[in-house]
């Protein structure tokens, strides 16, 4: 990894928001590629952040410091790649279940994803089933991440499950699960494909449903 692609991994790393772009602009003037750029100083950089916050190193505010900084590194790359560059790894709708007003958690995961590569259609909070349903019809994705902070919404994740059931699309549509009141046991009672514990678990999920699908 040549000095410029590291700082930008390292700018990443440490969370230092300074003149971040700055970095950005000089790797290109030096001939460093876009999609190394993306792949190797920001995705890297990402991933030792990941590690820091799962060591209990940092903390919140730094998953989401780190996330908007990769976010925005991104978008002004993304204009400087060529068509077959992209590599979008997929749709993910996300969305808090009917009855439960919590956002916030979700628009961290969201972040994250985004951040990683993926195409985030947001659905915002107290949404229900059938919307969800709807949004994954109408915009073709295959993968679902709900958020559920109270454990009396939890009947929202089954009827989005049976709603899909009943269309004929479950059985293409990996689901997720996360929240407070969120844990493994709940994911299998409500017939959902994984649970994440965090912003960061969430992106490895997602990987992984990415990852069989193409199996």
């Amino acid at each position: 990894m040549n000095q410029y692609l590291a700082d930008v991994h390292d700018a990443v790393a440490k969370v230092i928001d300074d003149n971040f772009l700055g970095l950005i602009h000089r790797c290109l003037e030096q001939g460093v590629s876009p999609l190394e750029i993306i792949q190797e100083g920001l995705g890297r950089g990402l991933d030792a952040v990941g590690a820091k916050f799962e060591e209990g190193e940092y903390f919140l505010a730094d998953l989401i410091i780190a996330g908007d900084m990769v976010t925005r590194a991104t978008g002004m790359l993304s204009e400087r790649l060529s068509p077959g560059e992209h590599g979008v790894k997929g749709k993910v709708i996300l969305a808090t279940v009917k009855g439960d007003v919590h956002d916030i958690g979700k628009k961290v995961v969201g972040i994250m994803l985004a951040a990683s590569g993926y195409e985030i259609i947001d659905l915002g909070a107290d949404v229900p089933a059938a919307k969800i349903v709807g949004a994954i019809r109408e915009t073709g994705a295959r993968m679902v991440g709900l958020s559920v902070l109270l454990t009396t919404m939890v009947y929202g994740i089954r009827e989005v499950v049976a709603g899909l059931t009943q269309a004929g699309m479950r059985d293409g549509v990996k689901i997720a699960i996360g929240g407070a009141c969120c844990s493994p046991h709940l994911a299998e009672e409500m017939g959902v494909d994984a649970f994440g514990e965090s912003a960061i678990a969430a992106v490895r999920i997602f990987d992984g449903f990415c990852a069989s699908a193409a199996g």
